[in-house]
């Protein structure tokens, strides 16, 4: 009976491989973003704070998607070790230039895998993505409309009050 049962495995190897790759992405945009929360908390940026610590909430539990797809998919799913990250910005925008950049990255990245998918002919992991797919539209969003307020507000005092005041409020709506 357990020969009918893994008569084949389940995912390709180079399915696998990528998104064991995502899974440390994820897992290291985390850290990332804790960082970023940390040093907004200690500057008093109280609202881009809570963002960031919202922000590796949410990674984590994107980790933890592929994770559980890989696992549910009777393949190993690998608990990755993350690398520092970074501690120190020149400024409130450059964090929010970073988490842009890391977010870009992301969606690469997953675009990537729905190309290898693709390539693979694997439908059920491309459909797992789709959500994915959308998901990152809106962080993308989010981090580029925070630094659309930098250009048009500035950033002396009253400029990064105002983000501030305004960064917990951006969201994404599909509808427009």
């Amino acid at each position: 009976m357990k020969d009918i049962l893994r008569r084949h495995s389940v995912l390709k190897e180079d399915i696998v491989n990528t998104i064991n790759k995502q899974i440390k992405m994820e897992a290291q945009s985390s850290a990332a973003y804790l960082a970023m929360a940390a040093w907004c908390d200690t500057r008093g940026y109280d609202n881009c704070a809570a963002h960031f610590f919202k922000q590796s909430d949410e990674e984590r539990k994107h980790q933890m998607k592929f994770f559980r797809y890989l696992t549910d998919m009777e393949c190993d799913a690998i608990s990755p070790s993350v690398g520092e990250s970074q501690h120190e910005f020149a400024s409130l925008r450059s964090v929010f230039e970073t988490a842009l950049e890391m977010e870009i990255a992301v969606t690469d990245s997953i675009h990537d895998m729905v190309r290898v998918c693709r390539k693979e002919g694997d439908i059920a992991t491309e459909e797992f993505l789709r959500w994915f797919v959308q998901e990152q539209i809106e962080e993308e969003f989010v981090a580029r409309r925070t630094l659309e307020l930098f250009d048009v507000l500035g950033e002396d005092k009253i400029a990064l009050g105002m983000i501030e005041e305004r960064v917990l409020t951006i969201e994404y709506s599909a509808e427009g």
